[in-house]
């Protein structure tokens, strides 16, 4: 009786076998819908803004809808439909190959605004409506917004290998300052922009720094001595860059396009750039010490991926997010709705920033393909955008400044490399009391 209970029980559970599993099956397919249906993938911030938003709430910035490099046409606005054109110009597909292109080709592209021809006066894709209701500084900006090629007054060709040494630079700083600003670049040649070997902070590596300034041409009146300060100025120093074109606030683009020009021809081996103005002060020899850690962990990276060729797409400074145009006429950062429509990508505070010599050789022949736009530092964030390089946000760079509660606070730059404003008085005593810092905080 027993043993026929025994073959029973086995006999049922053969029976059962099949529900059960059945029945598991059935438990996990209804887990398996309920958890697609309540899984919601996490929202990735988008570094764009839709075409057109010129909103702006107090709380939060404008909400993208659209990626920044659009291929649609936006017809109402000036740069957006040179771009438009340059692209379509520059698509391998649509164009080809670029060698042996046809003159008609080129004229198109000059038109686009993606040549420069500085010999002859370029028609360029504008309505007459549109010009006439831009600012007086925006029309001049139009009227040479196609030339891009400007000879040297001062150029500084043996700047980055002199005769005292052979060695390339570990940093080549590279400051925008204007004619008249002799005291701001003699208090940076003796403080934070001192060329020569520079120690880090902890004096354990540093590097051989470059210092030149960038200046274009100013007017002035008939007796003025400014241009013969000037040149009295590069022959002491021998590190002012001159270019003829007129300097003005629209014109700073300008200067990193030719800057990236001349960096290609006398200094291409500079292994990083800093690019500021020349009212920021800057702790040297921190940044030494950074940049040596990520030419370091560069190197490393290198000797393990057996990528010998590859370049360090370093780009970094005070990253600014989600900013539209400012519509306001009343500022000099004015940009009418019938020249740029859109909002900006993501770019770096033009206060200062570092990036990489390589990176500098490929803005260099990606600008080529940009249509300049008069706000340099988003020019540079379209270039970055266009080269599919993002830049990246360090919070020692403080363009807006500290607190000023903390600005006479030695301990308060502990952790800062870059801070704007601060005039050559303020830059002097500053890079005095920030000797020795990290023994004092």
């Amino acid at each position: 009786m027993g043993k026929f209970c025994k073959c029973n029980g086995r006999l049922l559970c053969m029976c059962l076998l099949p529900f059960m599993m059945t029945g598991h099956l059935l438990v996990y397919i209804l887990v398996t819908i309920f958890v697609t249906i309540s899984y919601a993938p996490p929202k990735i911030p988008v570094h764009f803004i839709a075409p057109g938003s010129t909103a702006n709430s107090a709380k939060m910035p404008p909400h993208p809808l659209n990626p920044f490099w659009n291929l649609r046409l936006i017809d109402t606005a000036l740069w957006n439909r040179l771009q438009h054109g340059c692209d379509r110009l520059y698509n391998p597909i649509l164009r080809g190959n670029a060698s042996g292109m046809p003159q008609q080709s080129k004229t198109k592209l000059l038109s686009a605004g993606c040549m420069s021809d500085c010999t002859s006066e370029a028609v360029l894709d504008t309505k007459e409506n549109e010009v006439k209701s831009m600012s007086d500084q925006m029309r001049a900006f139009v009227s040479s917004m196609h030339c891009r090629e400007y000879p040297y007054i001062i150029n500084q060709p043996g700047l980055c290998y002199s005769n005292e040494t052979l060695d390339s630079p570990l940093l080549l700083m590279a400051i925008k300052s204007q004619l008249g600003n002799f005291e701001n670049r003699q208090a940076i040649r003796e403080t934070w922009g001192r060329s020569g070997h520079v120690s880090g902070e902890f004096n354990v590596k540093g590097g051989l720094v470059r210092t030149v300034f960038l200046l274009g041409k100013q007017e002035s009146k008939p007796n003025s001595k400014l241009h013969v300060l000037l040149d009295n100025e590069s022959r002491k120093y021998g590190d002012i860059l001159l270019w003829d074109f007129k300097d003005t606030f629209f014109n700073l683009t300008l200067k990193d396009v030719l800057f990236w020009r001349w960096f290609e021809q006398y200094c291409p081996k500079a292994i990083f750039v800093f690019k500021g103005d020349d009212d920021v002060f800057v702790r040297t020899d921190a940044l030494v010490d950074y940049l040596n850690k990520q030419w370091e962990e560069h190197s490393l990276w290198l000797h393990y991926t057996n990528e010998t060729d590859k370049g360090m797409d370093l780009f970094m400074g005070e990253v600014i997010n989600y900013a539209s145009p400012n519509r306001d006429p009343s500022t000099k950062y004015f940009i009418p709705q019938s020249f740029y429509q859109g909002a900006y990508p993501a770019y770096a505070g033009g206060g200062g920033v570092v990036y990489s010599g390589s990176l500098a050789l490929r803005l260099k022949h990606v600008s080529e393909q940009v249509s300049l736009f008069p706000i340099d530092d988003v020019y540079l964030g379209m270039c970055l955008r266009k080269l599919g390089v993002a830049p990246s946000h360090h919070p020692g760079f403080l363009t807006f400044d500290l607190p000023f509660m903390q600005r006479g606070n030695p301990c308060a730059y502990k952790s800062v490399l870059l801070v704007h404003r601060r005039n050559p008085r303020e830059m002097i005593a500053l890079w005095k009391h920030l000797r020795n810092l990290r023994m004092r905080c």
